[in-house]
């Protein structure tokens, strides 16, 4: 072969090797690099992560995990809620509501642009506002007396009609710049409730179903700059974005397959006879997080198989992903809640681990 031949060749492959580690899968969507911060939260010898199932961030860099955690027994009688603040180096700080009222099962914790802290208890049907001192600032919802039945609300078919201002296994909360309140309600009631930023009630939009805004499962939710409501509409496989008035404007949807390697994190892999379905398709988002203003921001999701952790425009192009099923760093074991400070920088909170992991990005590598 001639020496002008092997130029052309071997261009042609570096080439073909530049376009592959740009694209980083089959599916063209790019892999993005990261890394997992070593042992990053501090525990004291005598605390135990149970479920951390929700995980927030603050102005300080302070970390709040919202820990299903201090159980004797059943979620409901017992408690499998606690706040545990660390500090920016993964220091633990304190406990945030130890023995409140309101605690019974933990769902999702987010800090808002005030650094109020507002828990999500599924078990109790009930948000609560924290200010920064960490005392009730507010409470939205009521968990049912002792007295009257020591159970939660159960599922009947068909469900129960929604009260305003009541919540059944409510899921997450956020706010739109003006500081309306929007509570994800959830499990049950399938809806978004809105507040205005005094607490008092302005309207609720939503129900069980699969067409354009209804939900099967509004499982987590998140606020652009602009005000616009997004979704994580998770039995449906979509996120939802709807203005600040909860008129539908448009659906996200992440399809993108399983790799043929995919592992589940525990129970029968799946096949082309037994695929996954609801929650369990790929890309159906379980948790969702958008990245603060001024400038461009974006939009993460993350599902439970394969594990991915997905990065979007706010128009709905998934832009790169990475991430997979695993109990080692850097996998995931179903990803409950994310906080996502900066573009780069990316907390996890996994159920199945039990723990939550520091992620930084390096889209460039």
């Amino acid at each position: 072969m001639k020496l002008g031949s092997l130029i052309l060749s071997a261009l042609a492959l570096l080439s073909c090797a530049a376009l592959a580690a740009d694209i980083g899968s089959p599916s063209g969507v790019p892999e993005i690099a990261f890394d997992s911060v070593a042992n990053f939260l501090k525990l004291p010898p005598d605390l135990h992560l149970g479920e951390p199932s929700g995980v927030a961030v603050n102005s300080k860099k302070h970390v709040f995990v919202f820990n299903r955690g201090n159980s004797t027994g059943p979620a409901y009688g017992a408690t499998a809620s606690q706040v545990l603040e660390f500090g920016p180096d993964g220091k633990y700080i304190r406990e945030i509501g130890h023995n409140l009222y309101a605690w019974s099962f933990a769902h999702t914790v987010r800090v808002d642009k005030e650094d109020n802290l507002w828990a999500v208890d599924k078990g109790s049907d009930m948000v609560i506002k924290f200010n920064p001192e960490g005392r009730v600032a507010m409470v939205f919802g009521r968990k049912k007396e002792a007295s009257d039945e020591a159970g939660p609300w159960t599922r009947v078919n068909p469900p129960r009609p929604a009260v305003d201002g009541q919540f059944r296994q409510p899921t997450d909360v956020t706010w739109d710049p003006a500081g309306n309140i929007f509570i994800s309600d959830g499990y049950i009631n399938s809806r978004v409730a809105k507040y205005d930023k005094d607490g008092h009630w302005v309207k609720s939009w939503g129900d069980r179903g699969t067409e354009e805004g209804k939900f099967n499962l509004p499982h987590s939710i998140a606020a652009d700059a602009k005000g616009n409501i997004y979704v994580a509409d998770r039995e449906n496989s979509r996120i939802q974005v709807f203005d600040h008035d909860g008129n539908f404007l448009k659906v996200i949807k992440i399809d993108i397959p399983a790799p043929p390697d995919a592992r589940v994190w525990y129970g029968n892999a799946f096949t082309p006879a037994n695929p996954p379905q609801g929650s369990r398709r790929p890309g159906s988002p379980w948790a969702i997080c958008i990245t603060p203003g001024p400038g461009t921001q974006y939009l993460y999701s993350a599902d439970s198989y394969p594990g991915r952790v997905y990065k979007l425009s706010l128009d709905g192009k998934v832009l790169g992903m990475f991430g997979s099923t695993g109990r080692q760093i850097k996998e995931f074991g179903w990803i409950h809640e994310m906080a996502c400070p900066s573009e780069n920088e990316i907390y996890v909170a996994e159920i199945l681990n039990w723990r939550v992991q520091k992620l930084l990005l390096h889209p460039g590598k």
